[in-house]
């Protein structure tokens, strides 16, 4: 097992954050420093007894669940782990497109492990949730009740890709052959996002990178098959990137109109979407607290080394942490530091002044304040 270890000896620093405007204070608080972090190359499948044990404090990255029982020393974070895209075939007669896709959706119908039934492009790890909510619960009850098989839909012929896939899909419609009716893919939301984001110096864009409204283009543009809708829908794509809008309620009814161009051919569909779940070790007082995540990405995110903190020792111990994989990309900050080791280990050194949210698309505050000068007041 090949290890990489990148010893970072960091400088404490406090920071304090001031309690929000509304009352509440922030559920975590930047920066703790530990004398020195370790970061290694471990194989997932040693991950679980080095948690166990103590060997490591957290694991970024997907492992088995550690031990059969899993103890209350170990602890986990959940984050949006991959979707799961219905696409019919497009050689297909496009009038068959909506039985196909019922008949698909009312399969999948069920909460399967860290599957979730989910037949709306934006989630609940999405900043703008909440705008699409009586939707959601809409298309949930239209596929969930729709009957198990359509009439134009007898024996359908499905392309399961991935492990999700072909665990969901009936086996009786699982089909390798090439004039497949309907393919059931699954998209990791990782990859998904990496592939149209960029990350330069602690600043991580495009600003709207984790909007569902931008991830639903992303994964429904190619089942626009008319040029109206396709217009129409790059018409709106703009207008939410540029901020052409006025006030909220116009920003989210520009989405809902995105999402129901997307949708309404039912030439694709995101049925659903699985459970990330990255372990760390919380036993007192040899573990971590103070743990802050990302809602896409998990641990793998700045905030979590620049908030997380030893039980026994704040600022005098050391902090392990492993990660899957050898380290790949190059180690500088303009065009490296893009594997899960780099940016850790630049999300330690390079000190940004703002770090991305958590769990919504804009900034905490980490080395500055938001202060109001005597002169404005």
């Amino acid at each position: 097992m090949g290890k990489l270890r990148a010893l970072i000896v960091v400088l404490s620093g406090i920071l304090i954050l001031r309690p929000a405007r509304a009352g509440h204070e922030f559920p975590i608080y930047p920066s703790y420093y530990p004398q020195e972090i370790r970061i290694e190359s471990i194989d997932p499948g040693a991950a679980p007894r080095l948690l166990l044990d103590g060997s490591i404090h957290a694991y970024v990255g997907d492992i088995p669940e550690p031990g059969a029982s899993k103890p209350e020393s170990i602890s986990f974070v959940e984050s949006l782990g991959s979707y799961l895209r219905v696409v019919v075939n497009p050689a297909k007669a496009r009038k068959r497109s909506c039985a196909i896709v019922r008949s698909v959706a009312h399969a999948l119908a069920r909460e399967a492990g860290d599957f979730v039934f989910h037949p709306y492009p934006i989630t609940p790890f999405d900043a703008d949730y909440l705008y699409h909510y009586d939707r959601v619960e809409a298309a949930v009850n239209q596929y969930a009740g729709a009957g198990p098989a359509d009439p134009d839909t007898p024996n359908l012929r499905v392309r399961a890709q991935g492990r999700l896939a072909q665990r969901l899909v009936p086996l009786h419609w699982q089909y390798s052959g090439a004039d497949w009716d309907v393919a059931v893919e699954e998209v990791d939301a990782r990859a998904l996002i990496a592939a149209h984001g960029s990350e330069v110096g602690g600043w991580a864009g495009p600003p709207w990178i984790k909007e569902g409204w931008f991830h639903a283009y992303l994964l429904l543009q190619d089942g626009l098959l008319s040029p109206a809708a396709k217009q129409g829908a790059a018409s709106i794509l703009d207008r939410l990137e540029s901020g052409d809008y006025q006030g909220l309620e116009q920003e989210a009814n520009l989405e809902r109109q995105l999402i129901s161009l997307l949708t309404n051919e039912c030439r694709e569909l995101v049925a659903g979407y699985s459970v990330r779940k990255e372990y760390f070790n919380s036993e007192f007082s040899a573990g971590i607290e103070n743990i802050a995540f990302d809602s896409h990405r998990g641990l793998d995110s700045p905030i979590f080394i620049r908030t997380v903190k030893l039980k026994d020792f704040p600022w005098n111990g050391w902090l392990r942490i492993g990660v899957e994989g050898e380290p790949l990309a190059a180690w500088n900050p303009i065009a490296g530091f893009t594997d899960e080791a780099g940016r850790l280990i630049w999300s330690a050194l390079g000190d940004p002044a703002l770090l991305p949210e958590p769990y919504d698309a804009g900034w905490s505050l980490n080395r500055i304040s938001d202060v109001t000068s005597s002169a404005d007041q």
